[in-house]
């Protein structure tokens, strides 16, 4: 039996084998007790507080915690092991753990940034009255993120003994070329820029472009997200946004109707003139419409005397119900006044033999 012990496999005895599994298997044991304690203990403990702050750490630290003591393990069950290269192997394991350490490190740190982002800052920007902040806040998210990812990583290379300058400049000239062979990204880039500076839109207004309407969700560094009236949900490229003609319904003070009412023929002068003069009252009728109207006696048609009737909906009603609601006050009014809309007619004079 002790033969068996001291055999050697890959420059290590079984005892050595089972010595370091042994240590990475209590890491893995370790990790789960740990997670265990966070939710069942831990968190009921934090639950009872009126903060939400301590949830908030809790919930965050709890993973990269956990994921930390798996590192360590099996770092320490591996460094027990011996090898021919023994330095180098030992060298490149410390490497390794370093960028792992760093790497669980950024994470948490992007984690709780998320966190306090997603708790604190969403609701205040959601509370106040301008769109900027509305604008502003998903792209500096995303880039706040990015850039400590970036400098987790450097920072992580650069403790695992690589040149980090050499692999700057690299990336630099690298860069280059991604540039060149992504310029529609770049475009798009532009564009968000354009978008955010210029202000032809805001997020949660309607508008029209690249053939599609719909109110606007996101405003991103590479598209924009536009919800249609359909309710489906599509991401426009920035750079044909701005390359395209924009219309921006929700800007507009308010909105013209034209209404063409066609009478028939035996109505009388009098009537029409009542008629005309029923139409300037709609906005004393509804309050949906705006004061302002014109009325007036356009054209002998084909098979009606027609009145143009304008008028314009204030810019916080329902556009649709309005339309309905004046629609339905002309036709009342007019069948109390004994006026009749025309429909296509034709009259026909027979000759006689």
């Amino acid at each position: 039996m002790d033969d068996l012990l001291h055999k050697a496999y890959y420059h290590n005895t079984v005892t050595d084998w089972a010595k370091a599994a042994a240590i990475i298997l209590l890491s893995f044991l370790m990790a789960k007790a740990l997670y265990w304690f966070f939710n069942k203990v831990v968190k009921r403990i934090t639950a009872k507080t009126e903060s939400r702050l301590d949830d908030i750490l809790v919930d965050k630290v709890e993973e990269p915690v956990v994921f930390a003591v798996v590192i360590y393990g099996v770092w320490l069950g591996l460094n027990t092991l011996h090898f021919p290269d023994d330095q180098i192997v030992h060298n490149w394991l410390e490497r390794i753990y370093y960028v792992l350490i760093v790497f669980n490190v950024t994470w948490l740190i992007v984690r709780l940034f998320d966190s306090f982002v997603e708790e604190y800052l969403v609701p205040l920007v959601e509370k106040t009255d301008g769109n900027l902040d509305d604008q502003l806040l998903p792209i500096l998210r995303k880039g706040i993120k990015w850039t400590i990812w970036c400098v987790g990583t450097i920072v992580g290379l650069d403790n695992a003994g690589y040149d980090v300058t050499t692999i700057v400049a690299g990336l630099g000239i690298g860069g280059l070329a991604f540039a060149l062979a992504s310029q529609d990204t770049v475009k798009n880039l532009i564009g968000g820029i354009t978008i955010f500076v210029d202000k032809p839109f805001k997020i949660h207004e309607r508008i029209q472009v690249a053939g599609y309407d719909g109110t606007v969700r996101e405003i991103g560094i590479r598209s924009t997200r536009i919800e249609t009236l359909e309710g489906r949900m599509v991401s426009i490229p920035n750079a044909d946004i701005i390359n395209e003609g924009i219309t921006n319904v929700s800007s507009e003070p308010n909105r013209k109707v034209v209404a063409v009412l066609g009478l028939t023929y035996d109505t009388s002068y009098a009537k029409m003139k009542e008629a005309m003069e029923l139409l300037k009252t709609m906005p004393t009728l509804l309050t949906c419409i705006e004061e302002k109207v014109i009325v007036n006696f356009s054209e002998f048609g084909a098979y009606s005397m027609n009145i143009t009737f304008i008028y314009y909906i204030k810019k916080e009603e329902d556009i649709p119900t309005a339309q309905s609601m004046t629609n339905l006050m002309i036709m009342e009014k007019f069948a109390e006044l004994g006026l009749e809309f025309a429909f296509p007619t034709q009259t026909i004079y027979s000759k006689q033999g």
